[in-house]
């Protein structure tokens, strides 16, 4: 079973020198990115490579790290994007010779934004400082006394973002120390533009492209009050006409490690030429607000390269190679008992790739989707999907999710033939244990201390217990939030999803109550583990 529906994504090796004017020569259209296209013609070929590449002798391997395959995506915790066989060429030759950066940086902006149709450019390192250079930019310009009080002394101290773009890249303005004044409506977002507001900020996606507060509205309320506006783009494929110049934006930000497979260290920063000029005068190599956001001259010709590339490639025959791994992948296990499969179609220019989920009945094939998604990252080769889902005993309903938005040619048969094995001789897997015995009462309030990787923290728990579910609050050092949980003889879990500016924090706590206090371990996502100790108080 196939069906089609619309989804929005959540958001290897380094070339040898001898063999990469090859690499270069040999790029076709359909697989720019690969370190072997010039092997595409012979899939065997292909399949072989790819396994040297990641399992084989190489530099991460040789300090004991292990290289996978990524069928999740451009995430920068596993390293971005594959960047282009012309990115790695333009840097090597870029490391050859000494240039003065101010002289640089204009000549290859004046050429990034002819070519991704803005009044200026700059390359910047990812699109985070981007965000960031743009703030400083519009809070502080080139006046030296006013950007070297920087972030004490603001003459501009306020950046409106719609709640719709609230987001954790959003630090990007927070850390330039200036207030975050959050809007949910068009009259609230009048009523709080003022000579204190030094920048509007949007997030890009489908909630940006509609209702009052979508990007054209608020560039149009932002243009009567001469108030800049930044568009954050950043896995966005760049378009010429740009849709966010369109629609009034001031500046646009981009990642250079994602669709455009550029270096991973790098973005672009585009729009109005004196706020870019600005941006550049507050950044490194000037001793300013942003001197530690130093952009070498590799990085800024790799972007060249990437943005010259970007309006070569064929993307229309990227799309269905993509989807024909995809095909490959679906055909290899749409056989087996309960297995059916779905195509997740991107809704908005993020991340722009199909992705193929894969559902099954764990009741049947013995395997839940995250004790698959787990096999694959411990497999020979490494492999990460997307995501995967099923629990045991009780969401035996499972699925997994491949994005090949940054898989290599012959990856695909090594995707499948991994999915396939671990569908069809999953080995054994038992049903967790649950201690048993009555549930121990622990309602009341609780002081608790955790002790992170460096640091010591005490939050206050309020608990109800009713039988063995648990609800109650959560009060931490700043922010709260509600918990639940449950409680199976002396063990206890409590998780939450605590709101902080932009993000969330994400807390499991698991424990044992031992005579009167709680010990256990807190999974915080992210942000690793720590131990937790809890005292009724």
């Amino acid at each position: 079973m196939s069906l089609f529906r619309t989804a929005r994504p959540s958001r290897r090796d380094v070339l040898k020198h001898s063999g990469m004017l090859t690499a270069v020569s040999a790029a076709t259209a359909v697989s720019p990115l690969s370190a072997h296209a010039g092997i595409l013609a012979d899939p065997q070929k292909a399949l072989h490579a790819a396994m040297e590449g990641v399992d084989g002798d190489n530099l991460f391997t040789r300090i004991g790290v292990r290289p996978l395959i990524n069928a999740r995506g451009t995430y920068t915790i596993i390293t971005g994007s594959r960047s282009l066989p012309q990115v790695k060429q333009a840097m090597l030759e870029a490391s050859n010779y000494f240039v003065h950066l101010d002289e640089l940086m204009p000549a290859v902006g004046g050429e990034i934004a002819k070519l991704m149709g803005a009044d200026f450019a700059m390359v910047t390192t990812g699109c985070e400082a981007a965000i960031a250079l743009a703030t400083v930019a519009c809070i502080a310009g080139a006046d030296p006394e006013l950007t070297q009080a920087l972030p004490y002394v603001k003459k501009r101290d306020q950046v409106i973002i719609p709640k719709h773009s609230r987001n954790p890249y959003d630090f990007g303005v927070r850390m330039c120390g200036v207030e975050v004044v959050e809007v949910d409506s068009e009259e609230e977002l009048r009523s709080k533009l003022s000579e204190r507001t030094a920048m509007i900020y949007i997030l890009s996606g489908p909630e940006a492209e509609k209702g009052p507060l979508s990007i054209p509205n608020i560039c149009s309320i932002a243009k009567e009050k001469k108030v800049p506006v930044f568009v954050d783009a950043a896995a966005e494929e760049p378009l010429v006409p740009n849709i966010h110049f369109a629609h009034g934006a001031t500046l646009v930000g981009y990642s250079g490690g994602k669709c455009m497979r550029g270096t991973q260290a790098a973005g672009v920063l585009l729009g109005q030429k004196d706020i870019i000029q600005a941006a550049w005068f507050n950044a490194a190599p000037h001793h300013n607000w942003g001197r530690a956001l130093k952009v070498g001259k590799e990085e800024i010709m790799g972007m060249l390269a990437a943005v010259r590339e970007w309006y070569k490639r064929d993307h229309a025959a990227e799309q269905r190679e993509w989807l024909s791994w995809l095909q490959h992948i679906e055909n290899r296990v749409k056989g087996l008992p309960s297995v059916t499969t779905e195509y997740l179609q991107p809704e908005d220019l993020s991340n722009r790739a199909p992705r193929l989920q894969i559902k099954w009945d764990a009741n049947q094939l013995k395997i839940t989707g995250t004790e698959l998604v787990e096999r694959l990252d411990k497999g020979t080769p490494r492999i990460l999907v997307d995501s995967g889902s099923g629990r045991r005993p009780d969401k035996m309903q499972s699925s997994l999710t491949i994005m090949p938005y940054m898989m290599a040619p012959g990856e695909d048969k090594i995707v499948a033939d991994a999915i396939y094995e671990g569908l069809t001789h999953p080995g054994h897997y038992e049903n967790p244990v649950i201690p048993q015995g009555a549930p121990v009462q622990i309602a009341g309030n609780w002081t608790v201390e955790i002790k992170y990787l460096r640091g010591t923290g005490i939050q206050h728990f309020t608990l109800q217990q009713d039988g063995d579910q648990l609800t109650g609050m959560q009060v931490g050092e700043i922010h709260q939030a509600a918990l639940k949980g449950i409680v199976h003889a002396d063990h206890v879990e409590l998780t939450s999803d605590m709101a902080v500016p932009g993000n969330s924090i994400f807390w499991n706590f698991r424990g044992v109550l031992s005579g009167s206090n709680l010990n256990g371990t807190v999974h915080m996502g992210e942000y690793g583990d720590a131990t937790w100790t809890a005292v009724k108080s």
